[in-house]
């Protein structure tokens, strides 16, 4: 099977950077969102992105309006109806994940695949509310979309192999990289992830060192891009702790139960970068 036209469920800042590279790379792309201010916010990023990429040297004019104009929005779900990919990117709740796929299972051609960018949440518990349980997948982005190379493809035992070597293909038409894992809470890098930045807000509510200097450790000792708390800034306190809470539902393990300064700072609205203040103040910041 070959994937010509994708349909995006969900314009935020996921949806609309599966859409950017989707569309760089050839793909009709027709993303949905609830109202039309949505649609408007999910196309602004899109413009701004590729317009930095334009100023960076790495596309010229033509090709960033080629880019814009492979890319679509709509209020009206029906127009999925010629999809051969359809991509969820909703907000990280079951309940509303399986909404949208028993719709687009509804609408959507018998040969379409049905993908769930979720970070860690049960993708079999989304094929099972579909009549196509076997082309039902996880095809988990990293953000930022356009820079990060990764994608998780996440294979339930309802899978069939045609659907998977589809998206692995897909996957590496838009340039990225795929690597296959089962349908297991957190996948592969939310299993590894979760556990480390909880073990680092720990150490800080424990008084072992500032965060400061946790995330120097981090970065210099362990060569990584940036500190933990930096990074859950980044990613968002309350995204971090519905990951976590999802995973310890499912394994029961402690080592993913939030530790209770980051519900503190939730309930604060100490939410990272997007909120202005997580556990650093960005408010200050130029």
């Amino acid at each position: 099977m070959e994937i010509k036209k994708v349909g995006i469920v969900g314009y935020g800042l996921m949806g609309s950077g599966i859409a950017e590279v989707c569309a760089r790379s050839g793909y009709d792309v027709l993303v949905s969102e609830v109202n039309s201010e949505l649609l408007s916010k999910g196309r602004k990023r899109i413009e701004e992105s590729t317009a930095k990429a334009v100023e960076r040297g790495k596309l010229d004019e033509a090709e960033r309006a080629a880019i814009l104009s492979r890319v679509q929005g709509t209020t009206d779900i029906k127009g999925f109806s010629d999809r051969d990919l359809i991509v969820e990117a909703v907000f990280e709740d079951l309940e509303e994940k399986k909404k949208v796929f028993s719709a687009m299972d509804k609408i959507c051609p018998a040969h379409t695949i049905l993908a769930s960018n979720t970070s860690c949440l049960s993708v079999i518990d989304m094929a099972a509310v579909t009549e196509r349980p076997q082309k039902v997948l996880g095809l988990h982005f990293f953000s930022p979309v356009p820079v990060m190379k990764l994608v998780e493809v996440v294979r339930t035992f309802a899978a069939d192999d045609e659907t998977i070597e589809t998206a692995r293909t897909f996957v590496q038409s838009i340039g990225k990289t795929a690597v296959v894992c089962k349908d297991a809470p957190g996948f592969i890098v939310n299993r590894l992830l979760l556990p480390y930045t909880n073990v680092a807000v720990r150490a800080l509510e424990a008084g072992l060192a500032s965060k400061e200097d946790i995330d120097k450790g981090v970065v210099l000792g362990l060569n990584y891009p940036m500190g933990p708390f930096t990074l859950l800034d980044f990613v968002g306190l309350d995204v971090h702790y519905h990951a976590c809470m999802a995973v310890y539902e499912e394994t029961k393990d402690p080592a993913y139960f939030p530790p209770p300064l980051l519900k503190k700072m939730i309930t604060l609205g100490h939410l990272g970068r997007k909120a202005g203040r997580g556990f650093y103040d960005y408010t200050k910041q130029e």
